[in-house]
């Protein structure tokens, strides 16, 4: 999917929402656990009933590997379960040396023909690059993460590049990953990863990256302000997509668990309509 049809989806759909199937075997439905394949029957349920609300689909591919060969099935019936109207994430955060990043870019774009990858983006050019040389497929680098560690390496201090003038604050490591991964990818192909409880620095970083699309993961149960990332992240295009995963997915636990995800996609849907 490239980006006007992303774009487009997101007008006519007045939502930017992207629901995460974060997939538990443990924590869905107990009528369905002990069917052959409870997963993907778990996630064509609940893409049959969010598909008007949401524009986006992140499958996190960890906890289908952790199932092995039937796990890896079970993703793999469900990227191609989602129709093409729908932008899919590949949520694997890969990021290698540049001959490793293209066996990984082969296996999420060619093979399992997923839109869009998160990488990890701390061994450099090299083991970013290789995600770019797809048409119409995106990297999504890892920029200014929710969880409590971003503060051990995203959130250091660096000393000011030479040339600045030094009565410059300095910089934040992911401030310098902003601005050195945007010269290796464009807005048509690469995206940043930016938390959803990091709503107060969005203003800051759409200085830096006016033009990108921006994943945001901690809206729900991680305490993100929905209002606040519309209000500080949005750009003229839109220029967000806002990932809920338990919050929808998990929203039930009986036989009508696909209803119950529907109605709280709803409410996200309504709500991010009022900001478009």
């Amino acid at each position: 999917m490239n980006r006007k049809q992303l774009i487009e989806q997101i007008r006519s759909k007045r939502s930017y929402l992207c629901v995460g199937l974060d997939t538990d075997l443990h924590k869905i439905p107990k009528h369905l656990q002990s069917q052959p394949d409870a997963l993907f029957e778990f996630n064509k349920q609940i893409i049959d009933a969010t598909l008007d609300l949401c524009v986006a689909y992140k499958i996190n591919t960890a906890f289908y590997e952790a199932m092995g060969l039937k796990g890896w099935e079970a993703m793999e019936r469900t990227v191609n379960y989602i129709p093409n109207t729908h932008f899919t994430i590949a949520d694997a955060k890969r990021g290698d040396i540049g001959n490793t990043s293209s066996q990984y870019a082969k296996a999420f774009f060619e093979t399992l023909h997923f839109d869009a990858i998160t990488i990890a983006p701390y061994m450099g050019e090299d083991s970013v690059k290789p995600f770019f040389g797809y048409e119409n497929k995106w990297g999504i680098v890892l920029g200014l993460t929710s969880n409590p560690g971003s503060k051990d390496f995203e959130q250091l201090k660096l000393d000011v590049p030479v040339g600045v003038d030094t009565s410059q604050a300095s910089e934040y490591l992911y401030e310098r990953v902003l601005k050195n991964v945007c010269q290796w990818g464009d807005p048509g192909n690469l995206m940043f990863v930016i938390g959803a409880t990091k709503a107060s620095d969005l203003a800051d970083i759409r200085k830096i990256i006016p033009d990108h699309f921006l994943l945001v993961p901690g809206v729900g149960f991680q305490g993100g302000s929905l209002e606040e990332v519309s209000r500080f992240g949005m750009n003229a295009d839109c220029g967000l997509l806002v990932n809920v995963s338990r919050a929808i997915i998990y929203a039930g636990e009986t036989e009508n668990f696909a209803q119950e995800a529907r109605a709280i996609a709803l409410q996200y849907q309504q709500e991010m309509s009022n900001f478009l």
